[in-house]
């Protein structure tokens, strides 16, 4: 989606002050930590808005109805409260969003992994992901329940850019010599590198499912382990300004350091206007989320999107 106006960061900005608001009356509460964010690695940028804007309609039409994307949303049962937020808010708006889960919870349909492992349920969920719907989605978006994610600007994101290429994208973070994709942030593959993942995992010398040094890392640097033996690297995603896309924290945090730190700009020292995601919210928070960010707008004012990206077909979707 695209706006001059940046009508998704307006509704992410508003939601975040409400979630300001709340944080300042003690009643937030913080989810994962973030993870120190190095410049020292590979960067790749959403479309230019003036590119889509010299697209003729046909051609905006047949982009926007190509790109589909399936979330894979890894839970626990510790996670009930963010799951059913989860499920009521954003996942509505992937074309399709399956919750993969360690053991049967009664309360939720789920895809059971058996297993409390969190690279063991990574590993698993992608495996399974490429058998039943390697032929039906080009783009994979995997998220904790903690994760808020505007599934429009992903789509917007990955406009022009070929899902038979392996992209592996999100909020890189480089440790020693292996550059990989903060999980907390999200993390979007290709078709084109869950293929080769999915080969990859065949071959337990370079991708174990368990022993051995790849065991003591986090599950994000052990995907990072395997996709490298494949020639697919991480890619920081950024807006065509330069920032973040993709965010390890939640937009409470990101505006009450921007205050802090860049008073006189909080706006701008907070947040990409095609924000994908944030983490570190709520159940709570993700609804007030949703409120801002779909469905608060000022009456009368006109959104010159020049793509419109349509819910799946019977979505309740806001």
């Amino acid at each position: 989606m695209i706006s001059e106006s940046g009508s998704f960061m307006k509704g992410v900005v508003l939601g975040g002050v409400f979630c300001v608001l709340v944080t300042l009356l003690g009643h937030f509460k913080m989810g994962h930590g973030t993870r120190a964010h190095h410049h020292e690695h590979h960067h790749i940028q959403a479309p230019n808005k003036n590119d889509v804007l010299n697209l003729s309609e046909d051609e905006r039409l047949e982009l926007s109805q190509s790109i589909r994307v399936y979330c894979i949303i890894l839970v626990k049962p510790k996670d009930l409260g963010h799951w059913a937020a989860v499920k009521e808010t954003w996942s509505k708006h992937c074309d399709k969003a399956e919750f993969y889960s360690s053991e049967n919870i009664k309360v939720f349909n789920s895809v059971v992994l058996d297993t409390n492992d969190m690279w063991m349920m990574m590993r698993k969920a992608y495996k399974l992901t490429y058998e039943r719907y390697k032929d039906e989605f080009n783009w994979f978006f995997l998220a904790y329940p903690t994760t808020f994610a505007i599934i429009e600007n992903l789509k917007y994101f990955l406009l022009k850019k070929d899902p038979a290429q392996p992209f592996y994208i999100g909020h890189t973070v480089k440790s020693g010599d292996l550059e990989y994709v903060d999980s907390e942030g999200g993390i979007v593959l290709s078709i084109g590198s869950l293929r080769r993942l999915s080969h990859i995992f065949k071959d337990t010398d370079k991708c174990p499912e368990q022993g051995g040094m790849i065991w003591k890392l986090s599950e994000d640097k052990q995907l990072a382990v395997c996709l490298k033996y494949t020639g697919v690297i991480a890619e920081n995603a950024e807006d065509s300004e330069g920032k973040d896309v993709f965010n390890t924290r939640s937009v409470n945090a990101l505006i009450k350091e921007a205050m802090a730190n860049h008073p006189e700009q909080v706006v701008d020292g907070c947040c990409s206007d095609m924000a994908i995601t944030f983490n570190g919210l709520t159940p709570n928070h993700m609804h007030v989320m949703m409120y801002g960010v779909y469905r608060l707008r000022p009456y009368g004012h006109i959104y010159n999107d020049a793509l419109i990206f349509l819910p799946p077909e019977g979505s309740d979707n806001d």
